[in-house]
């Protein structure tokens, strides 16, 4: 039995300029996982979560949702699976946060009831913290309020897999942290290309890191030598001075 959840094989997408962006990356994503995918800038990285999730087609290689080619699945039966939080959303700012989390069931249209849908609806405005707001515009919300709202959306779409590119970005130290806590307690599994590496270690059980568009590790953590090799930087691990646990800490050496 394949307990797979995401399989590529061989993936590459090459420009009509012929520039390989991603270039030949095989990966095996298991139900539960939370997959953050690093690397420097340029290295892939969202190239290769747009063909994960169906966005983009690769130029060869495969992608397999649950053992079914993705290419081959209606982009209705994607989004009954695949949920995806991208870095340009941009909702009509005035729509309700209501009614934009209820966009995540047209997928399911007519599935259930009326009221079955309003209940899904409001258990996904609860789950990330935003029942009270549910009345407010999308353009009054704050940058954090913005991504919850576009997770609930996503929860609301009951996918198997949560597709999220950059997340974070533009969000304060705090803010970053709390949405990815969120993200991590969902029962669901999880792809994030994330820029920022202190994340990772508190968010993902498995790190997948690109250079130059190969996917050069797959691995339960971030390890000393690889940062060093593929970002430059140290790696540090050191003990928390009020906790009982490590600090992982990035040394970016300063040059003039």
């Amino acid at each position: 039995m394949n307990l797979t959840a995401l399989a590529a094989q061989d993936l590459t997408f090459v420009t009509t300029a012929g520039t390989p962006i991603v270039d030949r990356v095989s990966l095996d994503i298991l139900p539960g996982d939370r997959l953050a995918i690093v690397g420097p800038n340029g290295a892939g990285k969202t190239t290769l979560l747009k063909l994960l999730c169906g966005m983009a087609r690769p130029t060869s290689g495969s992608v397999r949702l649950r053992d079914v080619a993705l290419h081959q699945m209606k982009a209705i039966d994607r989004a009954r699976q695949i949920a995806v939080v991208g870095q340009t959303d941009q909702p009509d700012r005035r729509i309700t946060v209501r009614d934009y989390v209820a966009l995540g069931r047209i997928p399911h249209a007519t599935r259930l009831t009326r009221a079955e849908e309003a209940a899904l609806i409001d258990h996904s405005l609860e789950r990330t913290g935003l029942a009270a707001l549910a009345r407010r515009e999308m353009g009054l919300l704050s940058g954090g309020e913005r991504q919850r709202a576009q997770i609930a959306r996503a929860l609301a779409q009951e996918p198997r897999i949560l597709f999220l590119d950059e997340p974070t970005n533009h969000l304060d130290p705090r803010a970053r942290g709390a949405l990815l806590a969120l993200v991590a307690e969902l029962d669901l599994t999880v792809i994030a290309v994330l820029h920022d590496l202190h994340l990772v270690p508190g968010f993902a059980n498995r790190v997948a890191v690109m250079r130059e568009g190969r996917l050069v590790a797959a691995d339960e953590a971030l390890s000393r030598d690889l940062v060093r090799d593929v970002f430059g930087i140290d790696l540090l691990r050191l003990p928390h001075p009020h906790e009982n646990r490590e600090l992982t800490v990035f040394d970016i050496p300063l040059t003039h």
